[in-house]
């Protein structure tokens, strides 16, 4: 158990059968009445956001949880199979609890975060940044644009992101995992 006041960012807690992640949080300290702690919670499961206030001195049930590398090996049916850097045990995790998986080619390491007690996987997330390979693009036409203008262009792991006109298929391109949008062309 832990106090309201010791949350931060990054803690896991058990509320209503549920867990959640602390996003974000503030000590509030009306004119009048008690320190408030002000709290936005993101579930594990669904990922829905919501925002919770709690009474400083409130205990709350914490989750220890651990993030560890996972190398991802290959897909197998609705499972991504994945190996433990340090153990070389291999799991099966399943699509939808990997964040950017879209952007995940073989050999990839991910953070795996699991419950410590219950070794119960929570979720796994690709590297905000990844480097991948374009496979298909248009060519751009010079003198086309007045603002900045994208086209479509397929990566090698399947997925279709808008890129500058000046990206030629055989680039390597830098990738946001969290919403597919194009960061900067990478120098080989």
């Amino acid at each position: 158990m832990i106090k309201s006041q010791d949350i931060k960012k990054g803690t896991c807690i058990r509320m209503d059968g549920k867990l959640y992640f602390c996003i974000d949080f503030l000590h509030v300290k009306p004119g009048k009445g008690n320190t408030i702690m002000r709290t936005t919670l993101k579930d594990v499961v669904s990922g829905r956001v919501l925002e919770k206030r709690f009474n400083i001195g409130e205990a709350l049930e914490d989750v220890r949880v651990e993030r560890r590398p996972y190398q991802y090996l290959y897909q197998e049916g609705a499972d991504y199979i994945f190996m433990n850097q340090e153990t070389f045990d291999q799991i099966p995790i399943a699509k939808d609890l990997i964040t950017g998986v879209d952007f995940m080619k073989e050999s990839d390491i991910v953070e795996v975060v699991s419950d410590a007690d219950t070794n119960t996987i929570l979720f796994a997330e690709m590297p905000v940044k990844t480097n991948l390979r374009v496979t298909h693009s248009e060519p751009g036409i010079k003198g086309d644009t007045a603002t900045n203008a994208t086209k479509p262009a397929t990566l090698e792991t399947g997925v279709e992101i808008r890129v500058p006109l000046f990206i030629d298929e055989g680039d390597l391109v830098q990738v946001d995992t969290r919403d597919g949008s194009y960061l900067n062309r990478v120098k080989e």
